[in-house]
């Protein structure tokens, strides 16, 4: 995936690369959150442009979909998103065949018996699902509103409090409608970026987060043969790989309860520390119009274009977002790795092809995965491929040290698992491990029956300093 989908995420932060055409952060390349493209496409707008509303005939996108303009259902028009993501999906569309659903599910019936025996999670799958390119994005929709919504929010609360006086002159006849052409560009956006994702996943959990209805392993049998194109392996082991994992990421989000709202939360999070600084902001612009031919003009709408193109509207990150993305990575490369971990054990003495399959899988996460394009353009967020690596190495040896039991024992409570700052150094947060429970004083004498204080320091019979009693 070359193409950023989404475009909420800060621009590239390389100086060079943000100087290169296209370059700049997300689908909206110098304006990485579409306000700069929402005025340039505006054509005539300013004080003498005229009843804002002609703008609309004049647009063919607008001109179409004017009937979606009386949205109020949130920050994105979701409804312009799914036509959209369907109108671009539609010539390549393969419905799936019966043949193809009685595959995937015994592919996964199949993964689960296998991951029964080195796993300690039980299945959290009971029922399989083959779907189309176009059954993805409607079916994911409701997982894409929970957590896009409120990072849209406040992409659209700090732009609007950073716009200069002089440009929201510009915007003032549209006032009354830009609510509501915000929901459209965002709507339009998100479309494309979804359109793009259905081209590549192959399950319902590829971008890191269980997208699907609760119970449901999902497949989609016509990426799952893209994935194998060129491998020269049988396209029921590239099936039954790809199922492993589902079946694995399903197990681990149904008896994990916490960690789907961890990792959304990392997310919101981040989303709520989008704000600008005020004085910082008079200085870029005093900076950037000082470098402007002739300064700004709130009557020539290149002009303000230019403006928010310039980068001097970007909000900075805070150190709270940057540890809400430390802890995002960190997450997503312990579901990854654990993952990654237990279709090894499960698929390495049965599948013949499971090597190569799984160089492909590290290969396409390498050049930007599912995964890697959906966090990198909400969040600015760039997943390293050392970090999975990290927390592979820390399931594996966990495994191979404690017992497959110790291993999954570390998801019963966030406080278990390993810290970025574990991941740095994985083997020896392994040896930490089984040398002490760290919940035991927590816990010491919840089972203990009431008044029965034997085995605490000094209620031996003893005295409290350990000498014999007084007779």
């Amino acid at each position: 995936m070359s193409d950023l989908p989404f475009g909420f995420g800060l621009p590239d932060r390389d100086p060079e690369k943000r100087d290169e055409p296209g370059q700049g952060g997300g689908a909206g390349g110098d304006d990485p959150f579409g306000l700069g493209a929402l005025f340039g496409s505006m054509g005539g707008v300013g004080p003498g442009a005229g009843n804002p509303a002609d703008l609309l005939g004049k647009m063919p996108l607008f001109a179409e979909l004017q009937k979606l303009m009386s949205w109020s259902g949130g920050p994105v028009n979701w409804d312009l998103a799914r036509q959209g993501a369907i109108s671009q999906l539609a010539p390549g569309h393969q419905p799936t065949s019966a043949a193809e659903q009685a595959a995937v599910s015994e592919a996964l019936r199949l993964a689960d018996l296998w991951l029964d025996q080195v796993t300690e999670l039980p299945s959290g799958i009971d029922r399989g699902l083959a779907w189309s390119r176009v059954d993805w994005v409607e079916q994911t929709l409701p997982a894409w509103t929970a957590l896009i919504d409120p990072l849209a929010e406040r992409v659209v609360a700090a732009m609007t409090s950073a716009l200069p006086a002089e440009a929201a002159q510009v915007a003032g006849p549209l006032a009354g409608i830009m609510g509501q052409m915000g929901g459209v560009m965002f709507g339009a956006q998100v479309g494309q970026a979804l359109a793009k994702l259905a081209d590549e996943v192959t399950t319902s959990t590829d971008v890191g987060l269980p997208l699907g209805p609760k119970g449901a392993g999902v497949l989609v049998p016509q990426n799952v043969t893209a994935f194998g194109a060129g491998l020269d392996r049988p396209e029921d082991e590239v099936r039954l790989f790809l199922a492993l994992r589902e079946a694995a990421h399903q197990r681990l989000f149904a008896h994990v309860p916490w960690l789907r709202q961890q990792l959304t939360d990392a997310v919101h999070a981040y989303a709520r520390g989008i704000h600008v600084d005020p004085e910082a902001i008079q200085r870029g612009l005093d900076e950037a119009m000082s470098g402007m031919e002739g300064g700004l003009d709130p009557n020539d709408p290149e002009s303000v274009q230019r403006l928010l193109g310039s980068g001097v509207l970007e909000p900075e990150e805070t150190p709270e977002q940057q540890m809400a993305l430390r802890r995002l990575e960190t997450l997503l490369a312990l579901v990854e790795g654990w993952v990654d971990s237990v279709v090894s054990a499960a698929a390495a003495e049965r599948l013949p092809g499971h090597s190569a399959l799984a160089e492909t899988m590290r290969r396409r996460r390498a050049s930007g995965g599912p995964a890697e394009q959906t966090f990198a353009t909400l969040v600015g967020l760039e997943l390293r491929p050392r970090r999975l690596r990290d927390a592979s190495t820390v399931w594996g040896a966990m495994a191979q040290q404690h017992g497959t039991a110790e291993r999954d024992r570390l998801w019963s409570h966030p406080d278990l698992l390993p810290t970025s700052e574990d991941l740095d150094e994985p083997l020896d947060f392994v040896a930490r491990q089984g040398a002490a429970d760290p919940f035991a004083e927590l816990t010491d004498g919840l089972d203990r029956p009431e008044g029965d204080d034997t085995d605490r320091p000094g209620t031996d019979g003893s005295g409290t300093d350990g000498t014999e009693p007084k007779a």
